[in-house]
């Protein structure tokens, strides 16, 4: 088992246990999103409440053992106690053309934030620029976020954010794909005097040490996600650990995610920026009756019941549903281990 894999309690589930509360659904997205137009989404039905499984196809199961780890402890363990129950939460503008920022925004009602992709293969720094600055007419007010998926290399994320800065950013996530170019981009728009901060995204999920970015001094703040940092309680120490402020985001979850997403950002002592948990909009459905998406700014903490109708409906192919069963029974093999004496 990795060292940095999460540790889940004595009492993970059987894999028997687990296959025989598993549903495999297929969702359609509204925009295309991370290259892709349905969703699969791999659900339990635990004894507390249900949990999500839902690592991308490209992820190893090491990295996926994470994501099932932050499933067992939502259906099986629970979530903390909360600190606060209504969550304020951010628009999220894919990397659609500026004409189509509009209507992705509408989808979300009023907002006071919002984050934007750039930084897509095939687009240009002015297809960004011009999709910012729709996001800016549409809404003069709302802090500006922009999310580059580390797309850019230092040259290129010190001139995009020195132009995109023009609108006024609230921060950049993830500019450049590793710590040193963080850092290096930070320091370079410190000393041009561009007030942009620095967010670390990838740079904490996908790393065999979560913390090292904050040792670096690389990001000003850091973006904590549930699943891929293998729950709410691992993603608490980290971010206590850290001592950067956080902004809890989602892994393009559906509400039962989401409610994942809900306990860690109810749970944090500090909570300084929306959240980006309001991707649910991106779905043409979800898979509740009560989807957990934005209400004037934010979402009130409640449980998230999958709907046996919904289920069903958007049930995934059987191959696609075997595909994520075989998943299933290597990723829990590599939790497994863990929990012997």
């Amino acid at each position: 088992m990795p060292a940095d894999a999460p540790r889940p309690s004595s009492l993970l589930p059987s894999v028997e246990q687990l296959l025989a509360s598993a549903h495999v659904v297929s969702l359609p997205m509204r925009v295309k999103f991370r290259g892709i137009t349905r969703r699969e989404v791999l659900l339990l039905d635990g004894p507390l409440g249900w949990g999500e499984f839902c690592p991308f196809p490209e992820y190893d199961d090491a990295e996926a053992s994470r994501w099932l780890a932050s499933a067992v402890e939502a259906g099986w363990q629970g979530f903390p106690p909360p600190v606060r129950t209504v969550i304020p939460v951010n628009a999220t503008v894919p990397a659609v053309a500026a004409d189509r920022v509009p209507e992705v925004l509408a989808r979300f009602g009023r907002v006071d934030a919002v984050k934007v992709k750039v930084a897509e293969r095939g687009q240009t720094l002015d297809d960004d620029a011009a999709r910012v600055a729709a996001v800016r007419s549409a809404l003069p007010d709302a802090a500006i976020r922009v999310d580059a998926n580390g797309g850019w290399d230092v040259p290129a994320a010190v001139e995009a954010l020195s132009r995109l800065s023009a609108v006024g950013l609230e921060y950049a996530e993830q500019p450049v794909p590793d710590i040193a170019g963080l850092a290096e981009v930070r320091r370079r728009l410190r000393e041009a005097g561009t007030p942009v901060l620095i967010a670390a995204d990838e740079s904490v999920r996908k790393e065999s040490d979560p913390l090292k970015v904050a040792r670096a001094g690389a990001a000003d703040l850091i973006v904590v996600k549930v699943a891929p940092l293998g729950g709410v309680r691992r993603a608490l120490d980290i971010v206590a650990q850290a001592g950067l402020p956080a902004v809890v985001s989602s892994a393009l979850d559906t509400s039962v995610g989401i409610r994942a997403g809900l306990a860690l950002a109810a749970s944090l002592p500090e909570l300084p920026y929306a959240c980006g948990l309001g991707t649910v909009s991106l779905f043409e459905s979800d898979i509740t009756l009560d989807p957990l998406v934005a209400d004037d700014g934010a979402i009130r903490v409640r449980d998230a019941a999958a709907d046996a109708g919904l289920l069903e409906r958007y049930a995934a192919a059987p191959d696609r549903r075997d595909w994520w069963l075989d998943r299933l029974r290597r990723v829990h093999a590599v939790l497994a281990p863990s929990t012997a004496p």
